[in-house]
């Protein structure tokens, strides 16, 4: 049914088409923020980061339940506070700490927009960015409350100021600079390992060899030793022994300690996930590389890319953690590419990539209407058993505002989908306009659903109430440091470490089926309870019987 027109004739992007696709950037940044409580393992993890924080007012030292976190340096943190802390009257702490991600997350589609229309020209830009936010690896992590998202930031910047180096090189040095001292600042070393390494690599090809490249590269140099080195020197008079702690025990020795007797076996994981945490970034980028074949490795604007690409795929894939959210640079040098591609892209092939994310994305808005009908009727089909038997006791409400918020996004979105004009972006525009609406739905009408089962608000409110109304503090076993820190925030609980014996409250974490393992002549069992959708999780609260020691 739709054709697209040959590259010669591609439209240009009017102010109006503009302001659209700057429209779908913002609602899919900004939609899933703000309305729920912080979700384990990385929402709740950084909030109880940013949570000490407000609390105490240092910065200095990422600290969680009492404990030290000295693996990342603390800019995303202190972001997420700052934030947290400016919107307070209007926001709860974790909403308006989480508006840090939609803040870095902007930032990121910003200069991975202006290092596509540098590479490859006018409209690139918008391209590279719409293409960016269709990435299904992106969805979900850029709404959690992850300091990768600064990383993804910084390596954005870095992006951009190589891509500028040749035409603007005191310019490009201190976007270099500035991309590297962020990245440092959200995850440490890594940052540093893959500017030497691109830069390394892209010096080996003639045309990056270059008076104007060398001149970026010595700002960015300059540019980047405040970053480097103020955290650290700080963190040093306060601590030696911290110090060492970040950068030996938790970064340098730890990764030296990797390389001489690591486990290799996931060396391939992002090889194996990539297909589906960055579609459709690489098919199109795949396409890309393909048709320029002959002039790939010569021209500047597919060598940095590619070599970007390249060096984070190697490099991420031998360093001591490997995580899905660890592969979020590579999307970027993979959405370079893909923007390339729509000018040489097959009608075949466009049509194929549009008719899909429309067929996909419109029968995944069919389910979660009919999937949410369904748990407000209580009808009985078999997928409302299932919704109802994993999250026991949750009772389904129409929330007006949210309701019409998700109407309004499924007819526009249909009303893009016929009314859209014939264009070589239709396919991608399309495609991020699907995965919008299948976000827009779940953080509304099935919000309530999901944060019943993934937050600790239920649990602690239950655990609350069991509490007796005098005692004189209560020790944890087995309960993690991100479940201390929301005890906490959520209730005011305070928990001690390695105070079995010292307080006359024990709280336990175990499994469902795991028997009592505090002596019965010593603690009685006062309370149970867990996360409804957790079948195996359960937390248990013992108190030191009268005359016990």
């Amino acid at each position: 049914m739709f054709s697209y027109p040959s590259a010669t004739h591609e439209h240009p992007i009017t102010q109006t088409k503009a302001l659209f696709l700057a429209l779908l950037c913002a609602v899919w940044v900004a939609t899933g923020l703000i309305g729920h409580d912080p979700w384990k393992p990385e929402d709740a993890h950084s909030f109880g980061l940013v949570y000490h924080i407000l609390q105490s007012g240092d910065w200095l030292i990422p600290t969680l339940a009492g404990e030290h976190y000295l693996d990342k340096p603390p800019l995303f943190y202190i972001t997420a506070a700052a934030f947290a802390k400016l919107f307070s009257p209007l926001l709860a702490l974790h909403d308006g700490a989480r508006l840090a991600s939609g803040f870095y997350t902007a930032l990121t589609l910003l200069f991975t927009g202006l290092a596509g229309r540098e590479l490859f020209g006018s409209g690139r830009g918008w391209a590279a960015t719409i293409i960016l936010i269709g990435c299904l690896g992106m969805l979900v992590t850029a709404h959690q409350l992850v300091t990768d998202l600064a990383l993804l930031t910084g390596c954005a910047i870095m992006q951009y100021g190589y891509s500028l180096s040749h035409r603007r090189p005191q310019r490009a040095g201190v976007l270099l600079g500035t991309g590297l001292g962020i990245g440092f600042m959200a995850k440490g070393f890594i940052a540093p390992m893959l500017f030497l390494f691109i830069s390394a690599a892209l010096l080996l090809f003639r045309n990056w060899r270059t008076r104007p490249v060398f001149t970026s590269l010595g700002i960015a140099a300059l540019c980047a030793l405040p970053w480097l080195i103020i955290w650290p020197a700080l963190l040093y008079l306060r601590s030696p022994q911290l110090f060492a702690e970040w950068a030996w025990t938790l970064n340098i020795g730890r990764w030296f300690s990797y390389a001489r007797g690591g486990d290799y076996d996931e060396t391939f994981y992002y090889v194996k996930i990539l297909p589906w945490f960055a579609w459709p970034a690489l098919p199109l980028a795949a396409w890309a590389v393909w048709q320029a074949r002959r002039k790939v490795l010569h021209q500047f604007e597919f060598q940095l890319p590619l070599v970007s690409f390249a060096v984070m795929l190697v490099t991420l894939s031998l360093v001591p953690n490997i995580k899905d959210i660890f592969a979020l640079p590579m999307l970027l040098p993979l959405t370079l590419l893909a923007a390339a591609s729509l000018s040489t892209l097959r009608r075949g092939a466009a049509n194929a990539l549009d008719w899909f994310g429309i067929m996909t994305f419109g029968l995944l808005a069919i389910l979660m209407w009919w999937g949410w009908a369904g748990l407000l009727l209580d009808n009985h089909a078999k997928i409302t058993q299932w919704l109802k038997e994993y999250q026991p006791g949750f009772e389904p409400t129409v929330h007006t505002p949210t309701f019409w918020i998700a109407v309004i996004a499924t007819v526009l979105w249909l009303v893009l989908v016929w009314r859209v004009g014939r264009s070589i972006r239709r396919s991608v525009t399309n495609w991020a306009a699907g995965v919008t609406l299948i976000w827009i739905l779940a953080m509304t009408l099935w919000l309530p659903w999901l944060d019943s089962g993934k937050s600790y608000r239920g649990m602690v409110v239950s655990l609350k109430h069991a509490l007796p109304k005098q005692y004189d503090c209560i020790a944890s076993r087995h309960v993690d440091d991100t479940q201390r820190a929301l005890l906490q925030y959520l209730g005011n609980i305070t928990t001690r470490r390695h105070a079995h014996g010292a307080c006359g409250l024990l709280l336990v974490r175990g499994t469902r089926m795991a028997q009592s393992a505090e002596d019965e002549t010593e603690w009685k069992q006062i309370w149970e309870g867990g996360r409804s959708s957790d079948k195996n999780e359960r937390f248990r609260l013992y108190q030191k019987r009268v005359g016990s020691r």
